[in-house]
């Protein structure tokens, strides 16, 4: 490992770990795990990195996709992730841990230095290359009383269950049924969870029919092999638009093929941003409100060839109804005169319902504007609870549990 910089890899961890708290700002601290992150060195199960790239707060691809256009098939997770998913876990001195999605073996590492000589900790990974990996790395480093399996995560470890924390470091579509099983009572459950084409790190505590979230973080991760009620399709010819929605959902592409050409509605709000402000909630929010919600991404082409720019064009929330399509979008406000910009909330809409579907957009960014801080809360149940059962809220249902979203 190359060191460009002249600092010790103990100086920029220590630089990294303070960069990181001193960005969180939503309150997820844990002590303990800010002492596992100085103590556990990412550098050595990174060999093939400089010690500046392991020390950057940014992911680390160890396993790439021969598809050049596609995610990589294994990677270091970015630390500010790491943290404040260990965070939401709250490992306790003790604990029995399993962990889905082995990478590096660092992150097994971290959860091993939490958990103490009294833990245990499992890690496991589909590809047999990872988990060899995280198997030499976790000896190479003094961490050989990790176990290292490699199955289907969706399957679990139940020959060394009950756990008390569970811990998935890939997105998840649907929670499967073996964890029901192997988490205990009482027990917590962090995972990348997957719907209506976002992504958000949540924390469910295990309770005896349910599992109930206490924390919902934005985070993005490579989709777990074996869960396929994800879909995907361009909605141009030109392929420069590209929808991302739920197996539940009926949205057919064919329908929008000609959108550019169809009538356009832009709506606005009073809701403003700045420049660095999130507003991610108001996809949270659509997805507790509308069935029709999903993921829209462009190309700068697409803008170039006429498209209204989306929010974000790497990931917006749109609705999306037969033949018609509306998204998030934003402005620069004419009245910063030369001040800290800011920009204000709207949608675009496309197609004879476009008007409409913007509207309902709208009235999602109205609903999130006073409250942005407030998350909703996401209670699981397992497939068969029936719905009388169940909490108030939006339902989506997955083969092995239903979600209810609800604020």
């Amino acid at each position: 490992m190359n060191n460009t910089t002249g600092a010790s890899p103990e100086d920029l961890r220590n630089r990294l770990v303070d960069a990181i708290l001193k960005q969180e700002v939503s309150g997820l601290r844990d002590a303990r795990v800010e002492t596992a992150m100085r103590a556990v060195p990412r550098h050595a199960f990174l060999p093939e990195a400089t010690v500046e790239e392991a020390y950057a707060n940014k992911s680390v691809t160890i396993k790439a996709n021969p598809d050049e256009d596609a995610l990589p098939l294994s990677c270091a997770s970015q630390p500010d992730v790491v943290h404040f998913m260990l965070v939401q876990l709250a490992v306790r001195e003790g604990d029995n841990v399993f962990e889905i999605g082995a990478g590096t073996g660092y992150n097994a590492a971290l959860l091993k230095y939490l958990t103490g000589t009294s833990g245990e900790v499992t890690t496991c990974d589909i590809a047999p290359d990872v988990t060899a990996y995280a198997r030499r790395m976790l000896d190479a480093n003094g961490y050989s009383d990790v176990r290292v399996v490699t199955r289907d995560g969706a399957l679990g470890a139940p020959e060394f269950g009950p756990y008390d924390r569970m811990i998935a470091a890939v997105g998840m579509w649907d929670l499967p049924g073996a964890w029901w099983d192997q988490l205990a009572v009482g027990g917590r459950l962090v995972v990348p969870l997957r719907w209506r084409g976002l992504s958000r790190s949540v924390a469910f505590r295990r309770e005896k029919e349910l599992m109930r979230s206490d924390s919902v973080k934005m985070c993005g991760f490579l989709p777990v092999i074996g869960q396929d009620g994800e879909r995907d399709d361009y909605i141009d010819d030109t392929r420069l638009v590209r929808l991302y929605w739920d197996e539940d959902q009926p949205v057919a592409p064919d329908l929008l093929r000609d959108f550019l050409t169809r009538p356009k509605s832009v709506v606005w709000t009073e809701a403003t941003v700045g420049s660095v402000e999130s507003f991610d909630g108001v996809w949270l929010r659509l997805s507790a409100a509308e069935r029709a919600t999903c993921r829209i991404t462009a190309k700068a082409a697409a803008m170039e060839a006429g498209l209204h720019r989306p929010a974000s064009p790497a990931l917006s929330p749109a609705l999306v109804e037969g033949d018609s399509i509306a998204y998030l979008t934003l402005e620069r406000t004419a009245e910063d005169q030369g001040a800290e910009p800011r920009f204000r909330l709207g949608a675009v809409g496309y197609g004879p319902a476009g008007a409409e579907l913007a509207e309902r957009i709208c009235a999602q960014i109205r609903a999130w504007s006073p409250a942005r801080t407030v998350d909703p809360v996401i209670t699981a149940y397992p497939a068969d609870t029936p719905d009388s059962d169940l909490v108030d809220g939006a339902v989506i249902d997955r083969h092995s549990a239903r979600l209810v979203i609800t604020y």
